[in-house]
């Protein structure tokens, strides 16, 4: 029966040193119990006060600051209203410029071209005024032998 008891005190002793579980259980059994009774309600004071925070904030602040937004919301419309206004006349100003700097070329070729047409009118008259020319010596030529021969049949 010694030996029963012996081997029954070395259980027991095993499972003290080596099993914490029961140990552990009680412990966290008594965290629990303490904390919900001493901070249970504290916590709930502290919720309860946060809820009526937030309820006075919405109730007081939030028109307030949904005026102010809407204010500073037409300011920054009025803003970018004047912005794009801006930017369109200077856009339109770029175009009138663009459009300006073409028209310029374009009356560059346009005198270049009239100077390159009257230089060759220029060419063409002096053409015609070398035929005419030649054409009038020759005709000349001509009546002058024509009245050479004429006076040698004429008796006059």
């Amino acid at each position: 029966m010694n030996m029963d008891k012996i081997a029954k005190d070395v259980g027991d002793i095993q499972s003290r040193l080596l099993d914490h579980r029961p140990i552990i259980n009680a412990e966290i059994r008594y965290f629990v119990r303490e904390f919900e009774e001493k901070r249970g309600h504290r916590e709930s004071r502290l919720l309860e006060k946060l809820n009526k925070m937030v309820q006075d904030t919405n109730e007081q602040m939030l028109p307030e600051s949904l005026e102010d937004i809407n204010q500073q919301l037409s300011d920054v419309i009025a803003r970018l209203e004047a912005a794009n206004h801006m930017a369109e006349r200077v856009q339109q100003r770029e175009l009138e410029a663009q459009q300006s700097t073409q028209l310029q070329a374009n009356m560059e070729c346009l005198k270049d071209e009239w100077a390159d047409f009257l230089k060759e009118q220029q060419r063409l008259k002096e053409e015609v005024d070398e035929e005419h020319a030649k054409a009038v010596g020759q005709l000349s030529t001509q009546y002058s032998e024509k009245k050479k021969d004429l006076a040698k049949f004429s008796p006059f």
